[in-house]
């Protein structure tokens, strides 16, 4: 019997009784109980069906795309039907509820996406930088918003940055950078003087690094090339506006001339290096290109499609502020949508890859602006603090504070607010939307600012059409694969085979 004295010093729950009547004995494992419970679908499912019949399941959420055989149809959306289900949580049940797709009756969504823009919000372990090397530009394009009344990044706005990164590179887990102008090439003095150092922090720290530049490509030389690579910069955005006539049309030099064929030929040669590196080639349409640009993609596919780290993405030209605004011929909003997906399903059909709109993984937070984000900041040439690429010094609300010289960021509470705020908290229309969890009310919080309009992004309204695209474009890979595989000599390769992962009464084509 336990004294007083045992107890203060051990909890009588925790003793072993030695035995009890017909209790199960110790030896003997315990078989687990599925215990039921009531499931409903997720309000952020989108449903798709393919010309064959397959069912294409995303959560936006969690970033889960499934695949679903045709036979397997009924009974997967039967699971997923509005009244809600009672079942425990393995086999199809568990598999979907895995995804993100059936979720616990109790469970609140919009709350999840509150904790999540949180989360993302209030980090302390992360600094994202978008320096502008030159504010200045060699080209004249006809829809730039930009107004080029400054040079190279000043000496003392470079040394105030550095003695940025070092107060906070202990406190750091993440640091990105981002090159952005003008023409971040026009400032390679800016370049050579804070790449390197970034690169070597970075390492010195451990820190997972990553850096990025938006460059129109022109002085993108080979030399120029190794020089970025060896420093770190390995991510690239590289604009073709179609066919040379068109291109040179809305890109020209700002002295007038051509630029087409020295920025293709960069691109070339980046092409033959042996580099680990990725490129975007942005391809920007209007009414003016848009007819030309299937034509384009067939001189890509010569050179870029079976090279996996050339991309292309396609973008609507704009009216962004330009003082040429009023001159150009955009398409409008379903034209838009249209040529998107007619140019995306053209480059595929090529072998050419594609971004924008849906892609594996596309979940929470993947459409949210950089500018939402409180630790991105835009260092200009004279050290001015802004928030959005478009916007610029061009407005107030914009220059959201400067960079003092011994690195402490200097900053305006009221303009943060402005460009941080969980706006899909004061708008019932984005709470009931499917895509909420990505892009969050704040795709682009400068078209809340300037139109008073909700900024959804493409892939809202053309989801279903791209989870197909998508799905067929894999099968026909993997259709591809296995002929080529099929067309070797025999050999014993000592491969392995792969198993393909076989829930019950489902299976996962797509990740």
């Amino acid at each position: 019997m336990a004294t007083g004295k045992d107890i203060l010093f051990k909890s009588p729950l925790d003793r072993m009784p030695s035995a009890s009547v017909g209790e199960t004995p110790a030896s003997t494992p315990l078989k687990p109980v599925a215990l039921k419970r009531q499931w409903k679908p997720s309000r952020f499912n989108v449903h798709a069906l393919t010309d064959d019949g397959w069912l294409l399941l995303w959560n936006t959420y969690s970033g889960s795309l499934n695949a679903f055989r045709p036979a397997q149809r009924e009974s997967v959306l039967k699971l997923l039907s509005q009244q809600g289900i009672t079942a425990s949580d393995d086999g199809i049940t568990g598999y979907l509820s895995k995804r993100g797709f059936l979720i616990e009756k109790e469970a609140d969504e919009l709350r999840r996406v509150q904790y999540a823009f949180g989360q993302a919000n209030h980090r302390s372990d992360i600094l994202e930088l978008i320096l502008l090397a030159s504010e200045d530009c060699n080209f004249r394009c006809t829809y730039c918003y930009e107004d080029f009344k400054r040079g190279t990044m000043r000496p003392e706005v470079r040394a105030s940055i550095k003695k940025l990164v070092e107060s906070r590179v202990r406190s750091l887990r993440e640091f990105n950078v981002s090159w952005f102008g003008g023409e971040p090439l026009y400032g390679m003095e800016a370049i050579e003087d804070l790449a390197p150092f970034f690169a070597e922090t970075a390492k010195r720290e451990g820190l997972r690094f990553s850096s990025h530049m938006t460059t129109n490509g022109y002085l993108l030389t080979d030399d120029v090339a190794g020089r970025l690579l060896s420093w770190g910069i390995t991510d690239f955005q590289i604009t073709l506006d179609g066919l040379p006539e068109h291109h040179n049309q809305h890109r020209p030099a700002r002295d007038g001339g051509g630029t087409y064929q020295t920025i293709y030929d960069n691109l070339v040669k980046l092409s033959e290096r042996e580099d680990d590196f990725s490129v975007v080639i942005r391809v920007n349409f209007a009414k003016t290109n848009v007819e030309g640009l299937e034509t384009f993609l067939k001189s890509l596919q010569e050179r870029f499609s079976g090279d996996d780290r050339f991309t292309v993405s396609f973008h609507a030209v704009g009216r962004w502020g330009g003082s040429n605004d009023a001159n150009l011929d955009v398409c409008g909003k379903d034209e838009s949508h249209s040529a998107h997906m007619r140019l995306k399903a053209a480059a595929r059909t090529l072998g050419l890859r594609v971004t924008s709109g849906w892609r594996p993984g596309a979940r929470v937070g993947t459409d949210v602006c950089y500018a939402v984000r409180p630790y991105n900041f835009i260092v200009g040439a004279h050290g001015d603090l802004m928030k959005c690429t478009i916007d610029l010094n061009k407005k107030d609300r914009n220059i959201v504070g400067k960079i003092l010289p011994d690195g402490t960021l200097d900053l305006n509470t009221d303009k943060m607010a402005l460009w941080t705020e969980p706006a899909f908290e004061r708008d019932t229309g984005c709470q009931s939307c499917h895509n909420l969890p990505a892009c969050q009310g704040v795709h682009c919080p400068q078209i809340r600012m300037d139109y008073n309009q909700r900024p959804c992004p493409t892939i809202r309204f053309t989801a279903k059409r791209e989870m197909v695209d998508y799905f067929k474009a894999t099968q026909d890979g993997a259709k591809r694969a296995a002929a080529d595989a099929a067309a070797l000599p025999e050999a014993d390769s000592g491969g392995e085979e792969r198993e393909s992962q076989t829930p019950p009464d489902a299976k996962q084509s797509a990740p």
